[in-house]
């Protein structure tokens, strides 16, 4: 990101932040009701006492622990099956009925499966949070991977790669690009489930706090927990795209930034001689004519 977009975006959000602060301290109630609404003031009082508490530390290292734990088994598992369902018509014709029936059904309803199936609320969280990122990740590898040209493919086998070498060199590498996709897709979705798996089964977190806040009528610290749910995903997601865009240098950038960051060729200030044929290569041999007359 160029450095004159920052201020921008600063600006964006400060004027959100002050549109806030004059609705909330004028109990501004039109069509919508600000009255009962926290002022940013409160909200930065209240975050600044929660976060010389230690237990607003151990809610984020619990969430932290439990969206990396999911997000990763989510990543791998996507990855594995979703080139194979585009690989492999045996796995295709096992996998895909089974999984476009499970697809549909949001992660979040998955909470009573994971109170029966785990044997603790932590890895039951986990598990939705894995459920929650596994299917965009799934869904994204497997169009990635069928979009690629058979050429490159070809190639390879022409000159004697194996199976292994067309997965590792061509497959996964072309797919790359759809597999990042997929991945911040999933990353922000693995947000939403594992807050709400906190709500309803945890005993940590940033979702369980933010639901106790609630039950006490402590909005300031609802609100503390919606900035930092946001604080960390927005981190998360950054992260992500970091990460695809390293591992994605290799590829073409746009014309537009390639003609900014390569300088123009300097052209030459002479012209070069024009060859000649010479007689006997294609071309009859050119002869000199004086006052329309051939010499």
């Amino acid at each position: 990101m160029t450095g004159g977009r920052w201020p921008l975006r600063a600006a964006s959000l400060g004027a959100a932040l002050l549109l806030w602060q004059g609705l909330t301290s004028l109990d501004m109630n039109l069509w919508l009701r600000f009255e009962q609404f926290p002022t940013v003031g409160e909200i930065a009082s209240t975050f600044a006492e929660r976060a010389r508490t230690p237990d607003y530390w151990q809610d984020l290292a619990s969430s932290l622990r439990r969206i990396v734990t999911g997000f990763v088994l989510a990543a791998v598992l996507g990855v594995v099956v979703g080139t194979a369902v585009a690989r492999s018509r045996i796995a295709a014709d096992v996998l895909g009925p089974l999984l476009e029936v499970l697809r549909p059904v949001p992660a979040i309803a998955l909470v009573p499966v994971a109170i029966l199936m785990f044997p603790s609320n932590e890895q039951g969280i986990v598990f939705i949070t894995c459920a929650a990122a596994f299917f965009p990740v799934l869904v994204s590898t497997r169009h990635a991977v069928r979009a690629l040209a058979p050429v490159w493919e070809e190639a390879v086998l022409t000159m004697g790669g194996g199976r292994a070498r067309v997965l590792f060199s061509v497959v996964l590498p072309g797919a790359l690009p759809g597999i990042f996709g997929g991945l911040s897709v999933g990353i922000g979705v693995s947000w939403i489930c594992v807050i709400s798996a906190e709500m309803i089964s945890g005993e940590y977190g940033v979702g369980y706090r933010t639901w106790q806040d609630y039950t006490v009528v402590d909005y300031p610290g609802v609100f503390v927990g919606m900035v930092t749910i946001g604080a960390l995903g927005w981190l998360t997601s950054t992260a992500v795209e970091r990460a695809g865009r390293r591992l994605t240098s290799w590829l073409p950038r746009t014309a537009a930034s390639s003609a900014a960051a390569t300088p123009p060729r300097p052209r030459p200030s002479f012209q070069p001689a024009r060859r000649v044929s010479a007689p006997g290569r294609g071309t009859a041999p050119q002869r000199a004519t004086t006052g329309g007359t051939q010499t």
